[in-house]
C-alpha cells in the first residue's frame, strides 16, 4: 500500500520545503494540498464536518507555489491537489501552472478536482453555484484541449480557446478519453459524480474511505460500461486516519493507495506523527 499525505499547510504550519524532504526521506508517496484563496467572514455555508470553521482553511497557502518548492528539494515524491476548486480558476491559466508544475517535477503531479462546499467563496470567484458541476467538467474540456500534442480549439459553455501552441506539455500520455496528469475526482459517492469520474479522470479520490464497499462496485460498473479499462480504475481514500484494519479492508477492495491526514501544526507535531505513520510504510 502506498501511503501518501495531505496538510493544511498555512502561515503557521511546517515549511513545504522541510516537510517534502522529511517525506521523502520516510519514504512515503506523495503529498497533497487542499485550496481556498480565502474564506468570506460573513457566510451561510455550513462547514461540511459540523461545528466551527477550523482555523486553517483561511490561512492556506497557495498549493501549486507550494508544490513547486516541494519538488525543487525531492526527486520521487508525488505531488498533488487534494484538491483544485477548478470552477474559481481561469482554464487557460490553471492549465499552464498544472502542465508547468507537472513537468518541471519530472510527471510527478496528481491533479486533484473538486467542486467545493462554500458557496460564498465560489461567488466571488463570479461562479454560481448550481452550474459548479458543469463548469467544472467544461473547464476540464478546454484543458485537455490546450494539453493536446496539436493545436486543438475548443468552444464550451462557459469557456472556449483558440487552436494553440501551449507547451510544456504534462508528462504522462494520454489514456482513453483521459489528457494530462493523473486526475482525481473527489466528492461523494453519486450516479452524477462517478458518470464525470468515467468521462475525463483517472478516478475518484473519496474523503474518509466510509462506504467503499458499497460504492466501489457501483463505480467500477459506470467506469466499464464507459468502455474504460477495468484495470485502469483507480480509488485513492483521501484524509484518512491510518490503522491496520483500515488498510486491510482497502487492500481487500483492490485499493493501492491512500492519503493519511497530518495535523496543520508546527514542525515538531507533524514529524512526530510522520514518525507515528512511517510505521504504515
Amino acid at each position: 500500500m502506498r501511503i501518501a499525505t495531505t496538510i493544511f499547510l498555512t502561515d503557521e504550519t511546517i515549511t513545504p520545503v522541510r516537510l517534502a524532504r522529511e517525506l521523502e526521506e520516510r519514504g512515503f508517496a506523495g503529498l497533497y494540498l487542499p485550496e481556498h484563496t480565502h474564506i468570506p467572514v460573513s457566510r451561510e455555508s455550513a462547514y461540511p464536518a459540523g461545528g466551527e470553521l477550523p482555523r486553517e482553511y483561511g490561512r492556506t497557502l497557495d498549493p501549486f507555489v507550494a508544490l513547486g518548492q516541494a519538488a525543487a528539494v525531492t526527486e520521487r515524491l508525488g505531488l498533488g491537489t487534494g484538491i483544485t476548486l477548478v470552477a474559481q480558476h481561469d482554464p487557460i491559466d490553471l492549465a499552464k501552472q498544472i502542465a508547468t508544475l507537472d513537468h518541471l517535477s519530472g510527471g510527478r503531479f496528481t491533479f486533484g478536482v473538486g467542486y467545493g462546499w462554500n458557496k460564498e467563496e465560489a461567488a466571488d470567484h463570479g461562479v454560481e453555484w448550481a452550474t459548479r458541476r458543469e463548469r467544472t467538467r467544461d473547464r476540464m474540456a478546454l484543458m485537455r484541449a490546450l494539453w493536446s500534442e496539436e493545436p486543438t480549439a475548443y468552444e464550451g459553455e462557459f469557456g472556449s480557446v483558440r487552436a494553440s501552441y501551449a507547451h510544456p506539455k504534462p508528462v504522462q500520455k494520454p489514456r482513453g478519453p483521459v489528457t494530462g496528469p493523473r486526475t482525481l475526482v473527489g466528492g461523494p459517492a453519486g450516479p452524477k459524480l462517478f458518470a464525470h469520474i468515467a468521462e475525463y479522470a483517472d478516478g475518484w479520490l473519496p474523503i474518509g474511505g466510509r462506504g467503499l464497499t458499497e460504492s466501489v462496485p457501483v463505480l467500477r460498473t459506470v467506469w466499464e460500461d464507459a468502455g474504460r479499462e477495468p484495470e485502469a480504475l483507480q480509488v485513492v481514500p483521501y484524509a484518512v486516519k491510518p490503522s491496520p484494519g483500515k488498510l486491510a479492508h482497502f487492500a481487500d477492495l483492490g485499493i493501492t493507495e491512500l492519503v493519511v491526514q497530518l495535523p496543520p501544526a508546527g514542525e515538531a507535531e507533524v514529524l512526530g506523527v510522520l514518525d507515528e505513520y512511517a510505521r504504515f510504510i
